[in-house]
This record gives structure tokens, C-alpha cells and sequence, in this order.
């Protein structure tokens, strides 16, 4: 009961957090959730740690989280994330003799669908800001399947979820959750040998999110078309129209981009906030992989701004009275939330072959 309540306390925050973290948030395919049983969210993966987050906030279950065992490496953020939810899962990366303990993680998983409860996977098996979607890996296939063994009156749904952004690692971020239609799995396992019913699940699951997302086929093509879909400006979370132009082959004329008439209220944000923003500078130049940028900025954003706005909020009480100082501080989230919700979200030219070249590949 203590965890459930920690966790929704925590869910609620950073649900606020990304409200104004984000210009729009558009959720699609919600109906397709089911209220109870067991339930796999098969995820595509763009943008690190913020993936998950779109996610488990725009859903009502209490989801379930495997992320790499890298993260767990900090005794304290260990503690933290597993009361949040998060369990590791070990990859060849980790070192072989690791990949043992991907057995008890999961046992766990079989008791969590076995509850009735659900599970987040991201079955391409590791991030990437590339707009494709990678060949799956059939990790998630074993917990399905191994569940469906040990339980004989289980049934687990698998939804495909496609998350696409219109600039990942860009501020105010703009996405598209797309909640695909229900994989019913018992049947699939009961009617097929196990390296079919693999492949099957496998299949149904790629399909559905190369509709959900944006997809551009991972070839000799890719960067041309990336460069066409950037120089029309499209909206990228508008994802059917834009997967049926590159279907069709057929892209809008080059336009240019939207000017950004509130840049100067940005500055008053940064000038506002500079103790933060230096901090943030700092971290930034430390980050290895382009997929985290964003999730730093976001913890950057929800954790040390609303702390600064308070303290300089509670020093101009001290001198001016309380009523200054709580106008300050709504006058100051007033600010932020008129340039995340208005500010212009364009596509950016070059810019995402260069990051994507740098990203970590599976």
C-alpha cells in the first residue's frame, strides 16, 4: 500500500512535469487499454527514459517497468527506481555471466502478469532516435510465453505502442502516444510450435508499430527522405500522413521555418533561472548518448526549477511579503508555460542524421 502510494504521488508529478515540459501531448487509441488482466505494452524506443514516462502517464493501469540493469548501478537510484517499479534487464553488453540474473527478473515478470497486472517492454531491445523501427528482439516473446506455460487459465494482451516526437532531445517537446489494437497471445501459443509462435508474436508486434510511428525503412534511402520530410516541415506526430507520404513517395514543397517570436521571453526564463540553467550547461557537455539528453533536461527542468523558483520566491517574501512572493513564483511557472505550449516545434534539418550517427545501436 505504502509503494502504491509513493508510486502515484511520484506518477502525479511528473505528469505535471510534462505538461509543461511539453507543447502537446496527443494520445491515440486509449479505448484500446484494457481495464483489468494482463497486459504487455510493447514500446518502440526514441528517446530514452522519457519514453517510458509518455507512456505510464497517459494510461490508467499501474505499470510495471524493465529498463537496463545500467541504470541500477547506484545503490540509492536502485532503491529508487525499484520503488518505482523498475526492474533490470541484462544484455550481452552487461558481460555474460549477467545475463543469469535475467532468470529472477523473469520469475518476477510471471508473477506480476499473473496477477493480473502490467508489464512495459521495449522489444527493439535498446534506444534509438533513427525514425524506424528496428528489428524486434524475442526477449519479450520468453516472459509472454513462459507466463502462458507456467499459468494454463492465463490470458496475456500485448498492445504495441508507438511513440513519435517531432525533435526528440528539443525543448518544448511535441509527441504522439499511439496505442495500438489487442494481441490476444493464448491462442497463438496453444496453436503453434514455439519458434513460430515467436515469430508470429514478433511480426504482429513490428507490423503495428510501423503504423503507430513514424517509420522510415533503415536503408540507402532513409537520409533522403528524412531530408525531405524536414524540409516541408512536416508535423511528425501527425503519423498517418506522414507514413503515407513516404509510402507514396509524394512530399510537400520545401517550406521554411516557423519563426520564434517568444525567443525573448526564453531568455527571461534563462535569466530567471540561471543557477539551474548553468548547472544544466554543465551536465549536458557530460552526457555520451544523444537519447538522454532530453531525459536529463526534463529531470533538470522538474526537479531544480520548481526548487530555485521557490527559494528565490521565499527570499523576495522575506523582503517584500508572502503575497510578492507567491506572484512571483505563479508569474515565473506562468512564463515557462506560455513558451512550451506556444513556441514553434520545427523539424530540424541535418540535425537528426548527425545525432542518430552517434546514438548507441543495439
Amino acid at each position: 500500500m505504502v509503494q502504491k502510494i509513493w508510486f502515484t504521488l511520484v506518477w502525479s508529478y511528473i505528469k505535471l512535469g510534462l505538461f509543461f515540459y511539453s507543447k502537446r501531448i496527443t494520445v491515440l487509441g486509449r479505448e484500446n487499454i484494457p481495464k483489468k488482466g494482463a497486459v504487455i505494452f510493447a514500446v518502440n524506443h526514441p528517446n530514452g527514459l522519457l519514453d517510458p514516462l509518455y507512456v505510464t502517464t497517459t494510461n490508467s493501469r499501474q505499470n510495471h517497468f524493465l529498463v537496463r540493469a545500467a541504470s541500477f548501478k547506484n545503490p540509492l537510484i536502485k532503491k529508487i527506481l525499484e520503488s518505482l517499479y523498475l526492474m533490470p534487464i541484462y544484455r550481452i553488453r552487461d558481460g555474460i555471466k549477467q545475463l543469469s540474473n535475467n532468470q529472477e527478473i523473469f520469475e518476477k515478470c510471471f508473477n506480476i502478469l499473473k496477477k493480473g497486472e502490467t508489464l512495459m517492454i521495449f522489444p527493439e531491445g535498446s534506444h534509438h532516435k533513427k525514425r524506424t523501427i528496428r528489428p524486434l528482439s524475442k526477449g519479450f516473446t520468453r516472459i509472454v510465453f513462459g507466463a502462458l506455460e507456467r499459468y494454463k487459465n492465463l490470458e496475456i494482451t500485448v498492445i504495441p505502442v508507438g511513440i513519435t516526437y517531432q525533435h526528440s532531445s528539443h525543448f518544448p517537446a511535441k509527441v504522439i502516444v499511439n496505442y495500438g489494437k489487442r494481441i490476444t497471445t493464448r491462442a497463438i501459443f496453444e496453436t503453434n510450435t514455439p519458434a513460430k509462435s515467436i515469430n508470429i508474436l514478433k511480426a504482429k508486434v513490428s507490423v503495428q508499430l510501423k503504423e503507430l510511428s513514424v517509420h522510415i525503412d533503415d536503408n540507402e534511402s532513409y537520409a533522403a527522405i528524412l531530408q525531405k520530410l524536414n524540409e516541408a516541415q512536416v508535423d511528425f506526430t501527425e503519423v498517418e500522413k506522414v507514413n503515407k507520404m513516404i509510402k507514396n513517395k509524394l512530399f510537400s514543397t520545401r517550406k521554411s521555418p516557423k519563426k520564434n517570436y517568444l525567443k525573448p521571453l526564453f531568455y527571461l526564463i534563462i535569466v530567471n533561472s540561471c543557477i539551474p540553467f548553468l548547472l544544466w550547461k554543465t551536465t549536458y557537455k557530460k552526457i555520451d548518448e544523444i537519447e538522454f539528453i532530453d531525459t536529463f533536461r526534463f529531470g533538470f527542468n522538474s526537479l531544480l526549477f520548481p526548487l530555485f523558483l521557490s527559494i528565490q520566491g521565499w527570499i523576495l517574501s522575506l523582503y517584500f511579503g508572502k503575497m510578492v512572493g507567491f506572484f512571483y513564483v505563479a508569474c515565473s511557472a506562468f512564463l515557462l508555460l506560455i513558451y512550451s505550449k506556444f513556441a514553434p516545434t520545427n523539424s530540424k534539418k541535418h540535425i537528426e542524421l548527425k545525432e542518430a550517427s552517434k546514438s548507441v545501436k543495439p
